[in-house]
């Protein structure tokens, strides 16, 4: 392996393709957030990315209300043929992942869970269907679906990054695969037709990541430093977002170490220029072996929109010495999570 030939493909990826392999590095969930009109080719393009990209086994579940634990327990396996295939053409223990999501007002948010603690089923009837769990897999409306099934799709887990991908972004994979098979689906006309994602599936890429490679880059993690200057600039950030008047909840311990992961990631795989928004597993992918405060407060963008939530007015502490519940109401009207962590951002101290 060389390691510095895999920091350069890394850099290559697209942002989507970089919020994979961060969550499977990390071994956590992630949401895609994406508008509605977008949906479908997100879909397809997070498809190929597990095929193409990571030659990783992957299914892909929809969520509804009426979604029962057999539903989901039977949606989230593959065939075991598929499901050990690496990139390399052998077969082996692949990367154990699973994606969810939930899809609300216009979005989609897709969420990838750790490799470390998969979705557990009945084993003997996975035995005796000779299926396993998929290495991803992507839910769509988890939202909807029962708790108890949003519990058996998390375990306890949390969401580890959040990550919105505009229409601008692009679907490249799907793009490629569109014209890779322009020429056979116009000799086609009599047969059944599949997405564009279902007939490219088989398809490896020159640039996919093997499961060594994915984990070596989670093992460079461990070698990123944090100096005291560094740790002062993380904690003061995490203060003052604990300390906003807008912030109800959100600021937890859990969010703190993921926020030191994520950091220490972006760092050893370098992966400023095309995926600016992310911090430990930040600095491994930006080929570092030291953190900056611009990757802290990159970072922090991925990080807490997802879980910062707003207070409600009558609950905001001003509220206690006599301010008025109205004004409190028009001031924290306005606040989102992003604009939060804008102002807090603005407000600390950056270390020189």
């Amino acid at each position: 392996m060389n390691p510095s030939r895999l920091v350069e493909r890394v850099q290559e990826l697209t942002d989507l393709e970089l919020a994979m392999l961060l969550s499977l590095a990390a071994g956590q969930h992630c949401i895609i957030i994406a508008e509605q009109d977008d949906l479908d080719p997100l879909e397809q393009e997070l498809h190929l990315i597990a095929s193409n990209v990571f030659a990783l086994s992957h299914n892909v579940l929809h969520c509804n209300e009426s979604t029962t634990l057999e539903d989901f327990s039977d949606g989230i396996l593959v065939e075991s043929i598929h499901s050990n295939r690496l990139d390399n053409g052998e077969t082996g223990t692949s990367m154990d992942s699973d994606q969810s999501s939930r899809r609300h007002d216009g979005r989609i948010e897709r969420s990838p869970a750790s490799p470390k603690q998969p979705i557990h089923t009945n084993e003997t009837e996975s035995q005796q269907n000779d299926r396993t769990i998929a290495n991803v897999v992507l839910i769509t409306g988890l939202s909807l679906a029962s708790e108890n099934i949003q519990i058996q799709a998390l375990e306890r887990d949390h969401i580890f990054i959040s990550h919105y991908h505009s229409q601008e972004d692009g679907f490249a994979n799907l793009e490629e695969a569109s014209e890779w098979i322009e020429d056979d689906r116009a000799s086609a006309s009599s047969v059944i037709h599949r997405s564009i994602a279902q007939e490219s599936s088989d398809l490896v890429l020159p640039h996919s990541l093997t499961q060594q490679e994915v984990r070596y880059l989670a093992d460079q993690s461990e070698k990123i430093n944090f100096t005291a200057e560094i740790k002062a600039y993380q904690q003061n950030i995490i203060t003052f977002l604990r300390l906003h008047r807008a912030v109800g909840n959100g600021v937890s311990p859990r969010a703190t170490q993921h926020l030191i992961d994520l950091v220490k990631y972006a760092v050893s795989m370098d992966i400023y220029p095309s995926y600016a928004d992310i911090n430990r597993y930040l600095a491994v992918i930006h080929g570092q072996t030291y953190v900056s405060p611009s990757l802290v407060a990159l970072a922090i963008h991925k990080i807490y929109p997802h879980r910062i939530t707003i207070l409600e007015p009558e609950a905001e502490r001003s509220i206690q010495y006599g301010s008025d519940l109205t004004a409190v109401s028009a001031v924290l009207k306005g606040y989102y999570p992003s604009q939060v962590i804008e102002e807090v951002l603005a407000s600390v101290d950056i270390p020189i």
